[in-house]
């Protein structure tokens, strides 16, 4: 008897699911998009699926496959994310009864959609920090009620249902493509897609994108067996994995040309893109094959490239952070620690000599020594400006360092002595968010002040916000700055005196 080779089994796997997946829900798009270059990009959209990401595929396709029995039983499933809610929307589909155990951190948004999509054929279990220990109650539930478990990767029709995504692709007639950037978890669809991509298009170059800190299959192809890692970056949720898949590990190893890993700066850049292209706000893990791509943007110019929009079930807290490191992964954003003289004016003359025109996104400054200073600034520019800004910097002997990433600048952390400030006096400014407004503001209120404190960080908005503090030799002066600042027509407001005496 013949075995049947992986990669045959799990084509034939996609052939026969067809049907079944299709019979729940039409296609999503594939659409074209250009990065300035010939050739531009290939996106397909499982954002617009059902539950907003593929996994609905996979879930439906096994869950269809039960035997009445096994139907009347039910069935249970673990996840904290996607998964979780192609079962539950398979369960409303197929009339069966889902219990879904989620670890208790899952955010109820997911909760909700879980529940919605259920519409009363599910019940969730909230249960366990982790995975595993979510993982526990499923298995129990498996023994004690009969229940059958829907895997979320390490089944063949689980892949096979995930694989039709790549169906759609061939069948839109857009291919045949020079190269997919595919995203990897645990590598279920990576896999499915890479095979059947190759039947069609057999010159394709396959490419697995992975997280920094997620890279479990590419440690698996290094060890030449699925490994466990230590730490799992979650930025990327839909990706944190800390092990490969038996099944998956031995596919994608056949089917799957190299293999790369993005920074969540990186993600957040492709996150970007996606807006500005398609008004797409995919979540983390979904936009990380495009990600990959913009990483080898110049290697494949001028080629037909193709990468999957898996998902796009996002909380919302995560937009700021998004938006905050969108600039970095896109190489526009820095931040520089510069050391200058403590003294009224050395900052004006930082700006006017070396940044103007460059836009000023963040600010941070604390005055810690009686004559010396190290504001901290990020500035936004294109990628060789900056490279320039820097070349200038260093030969003109200007002391500087680049700080981005670095975990005070991350995290805000500003520090300050207050017992140095003289007579301060502190206001919350509104200046237009435009290159340039910092400078003017400084060069309107240079005379008689020194700033000791800046807590500033871009918005979004048209209108800057800034926390401000100034310090003088004289009540006298301090009266008169406060007039300058009256008749200049700015939009300022002072702090309260108990806010102020927290900040002293």
């Amino acid at each position: 008897m013949t075995v049947e080779a992986p990669a045959d089994r799990l084509f034939r796997e996609i052939l026969l699911a067809r049907q079944r997946v299709y019979a729940l829900a039409g296609q999503t798009p594939l659409e074209h998009i250009r990065l300035g270059q010939p050739g531009g990009v290939y996106l397909k959209r499982e954002d617009m699926s059902p539950i907003h990401a593929y996994k609905w595929r996979g879930a439906f396709n096994r869950m269809s496959l039960l035997s009445a029995k096994e139907r009347e039983r039910g069935v249970v499933a673990v996840s904290a994310g996607n998964h979780a809610q192609g079962v539950a929307l398979g369960a409303q589909r197929l009339g069966i009864d889902a219990v879904i155990v989620m670890p208790t951190a899952t955010p109820r948004m997911k909760q909700e959609a879980v529940r919605l999509h259920g519409a009363g054929r599910v019940r969730v279990i909230l249960h366990g920090d982790r995975y595993d220990e979510a993982q526990a109650v499923a298995e129990s539930l498996c023994e004690e009620e009969g229940r059958v478990l829907i895997h979320p990767y390490n089944d063949y029709a689980t892949m096979g249902g995930q694989g039709t995504l790549a169906d759609e692709i061939v069948m839109s007639g857009e291919g045949p493509f020079d190269v997919a950037f595919l995203q990897i978890g645990v590598g279920g669809m990576a896999a499915a897609v890479a095979c059947w991509l190759r039947r069609y298009y057999p010159k394709i170059h396959i490419v697995g994108v992975e997280g920094v800190d997620q890279a479990s299959m590419a440690a698996a192809m290094e060890a030449g067996e699925p490994v466990t890692l230590d730490y799992v970056d979650v930025f990327c949720d839909g990706t944190a994995v800390k092990r490969a898949g038996s099944l998956t590990y031995p596919l994608c190893a056949e089917l799957i040309d190299e293999f790369i890993t993005v920074t969540n700066s990186e993600v957040c850049a492709a996150i970007q893109v996606l807006w500005e292209q398609r008004r797409c706000i995919p979540e983390p893990s979904g936009a990380m094959g495009l990600a990959g791509l913009l990483k080898q943007e110049k290697k494949w110019a001028g080629k037909k490239a193709l990468a999957i929009v898996c998902g796009a079930n996002m909380d919302f807290g995560q937009l700021a952070w998004v938006a905050q490191h969108a600039g970095i992964g896109m190489a526009r954003r820095r931040y520089y620690r510069f050391h200058i003289h403590e003294r009224q004016g050395a900052l004006l003359d930082l700006l006017q000599t070396y940044l103007k025109g460059i836009n000023i996104v963040e600010f941070q400054y604390g005055k810690t020594h009686s004559d010396e200073a190290w504001p901290v600034l990020g500035v936004e520019a294109a990628p060789a400006q900056l490279e320039l800004l820097e070349r200038t910097l260093t030969g003109h002997g200007v002391e500087h360092e680049i700080v981005t990433g670095e975990e005070d600048v991350e995290f805000r952390i500003i520090h300050y002595e207050p017992h140095l400030f003289q007579l301060p006096y502190f206001i919350k400014l509104e200046f237009p968010e435009r290159a340039g407004a910092l400078y003017d503001f400084l060069q309107t209120v240079s005379d008689g002040a020194n700033i000791c404190y800046f807590n500033y960080v871009f918005t979004g908005e048209q209108v800057g916000r800034a926390l401000v503090g100034f310090e003088f030799p004289s009540e006298e002066e301090r009266a008169a700055f406060k007039k300058r600042l009256d008749d200049s027509g700015r939009t300022y407001h002072e702090i309260s005196e108990e806010a102020v005496s927290r900040i002293l």
